[in-house]
């Protein structure tokens, strides 16, 4: 049961875990301060209440295909059943329905997470001709549908001005960490030699240039690998480099520990491969990373840099270079003054500015405008 008098709001994911960080952790649990909340998963983990959001699974299914038309249906089937006050889904696959629940009169948040239509293009599967078409015919549906919706947030300013320019009310909640949640358990002189990458392990990732780059180290530095691989085949590619003798590497980490190998590491790695939907994406990690108190070692794309040099907090490589990243790391392990200096300004920048308490506020502010 619900507290009397509280609106209630409905976020609704076919795709995400139920613990996603953006969805759970930051946005559902902010809200759940104010509102009665459920989340609707797919992922045959049962039903639960956790931190004061309900829990209602709906199933996982069975492949891609299955997902996209049955776990869809059976998403509508239980926010239907909710009757709230508010939905907000999370997965463009949604929209379809996120539209039925309009017809019905409900008021509708698309959450964009991504570009998709340059997503799609970057899509290593698919051919160019098949993904140009692909992207071409969602950004018409885009354009059609998305001004429906009473309000779309994105991810990022650049995905918030694109809708803005279609015409929707839309607004950037942008995925900042949460203050507090990584702050360093070590003393700077009590770091080891060792830099990290948090964060799934993919090709257009980095993650080769990345291990590539250890050869290339000529210090005693090792490399923190937290994740998993999301490609058949990579790991066993990447564990045949030479680099890989100074790789530690340790799988798939909870919040304390990605917090507890932050804290022992002297830098962070992000060096994304300048494809099209990354370049003016902002990296959450990269964020992360900063307010862990470690400079950055980041790709060197044009907004990134800005964020980077204008807070003087690490460096920008070619991320295509496993040289200029393996020097990057060397720099920062043989001058650790610089890299406790340049990892406080990122702290600074994070506590000041880049916070999930700045988001949170915005996100609130935009629920009660919608439901006054």
């Amino acid at each position: 049961m619900g507290v009397v008098g509280r609106k209630h709001v409905v976020h609704l994911t076919s795709a995400h875990p139920r613990t996603d960080t953006r969805i759970f952790v930051k946005q559902c649990r902010s809200l759940a301060l104010r509102y009665d909340v459920t989340l609707i998963v797919a992922d045959s983990l049962g039903n639960e209440t956790k931190d004061g959001v309900k829990i209602i699974d709906v199933g996982r299914a069975d492949s891609r295909v299955g997902r996209i038309i049955g776990s869809t249906r059976r998403v509508f089937e239980a926010a239907l059943k909710q009757g709230a006050d508010l939905y907000h889904f999370h997965d463009p696959e949604l929209i379809p329905v996120g539209l039925k629940l309009k017809q019905r009169g409900k008021i509708v948040i698309f959450d964009s997470h991504e570009d998709v239509p340059k997503q799609l293009l970057a899509k290593p599967y698919l051919n160019r001709h098949i993904a140009s078409l692909l992207s071409k015919g969602f950004g018409s549906y885009e354009k059609r549908v998305c001004k429906r919706f009473d309000a779309v947030v994105a991810a990022t300013p650049y995905i918030r001005d694109k809708f803005k320019a279609l015409g929707c009310c839309s607004m950037d909640i942008n995925n900042f960490p949460i203050l507090g949640e990584l702050d360093s358990t070590l003393e700077w002189c009590d770091k080891k030699a060792e830099v990290c990458y948090v964060g799934a392990m993919a090709t257009i990732r980095g993650i080769k240039e990345i291990v590539l780059a250890c050869q290339y180290v000529k210090s005693d530095a090792r490399l923190n690998l937290g994740g998993r691989f999301a490609e058949p085949g990579l790991e066993a590619a990447v564990s045949s480099f030479e680099g890989w003798r100074r790789v530690n590497a340790l799988g798939f980490l909870d919040r304390r520990q990605v917090r507890d190998v932050m804290s022992r590491s002297v830098a962070g790695l992000v060096t994304l491969h300048p494809t099209i939907n990354y370049l003016d994406s902002l990296p959450v990690k990269m964020f992360e990373y900063m307010a862990a108190g470690l400079p950055v070692i980041a790709s060197d794309f044009p907004y990134w840099k800005d964020i980077v040099e204008t807070n003087d907090c690490g460096v920008c490589v070619d991320p295509l270079s496993p040289k200029a990243i393996g020097e990057a790391i060397d720099f920062f392990v043989n001058n650790p003054g610089v890299a406790m200096e340049k990892g406080e300004n990122g702290r600074r920048a994070v506590s000041a500015k880049y916070n999930w308490g700045q988001e949170e506020k915005k996100l609130l502010d935009l629920y009660d405008t919608l439901m006054k």
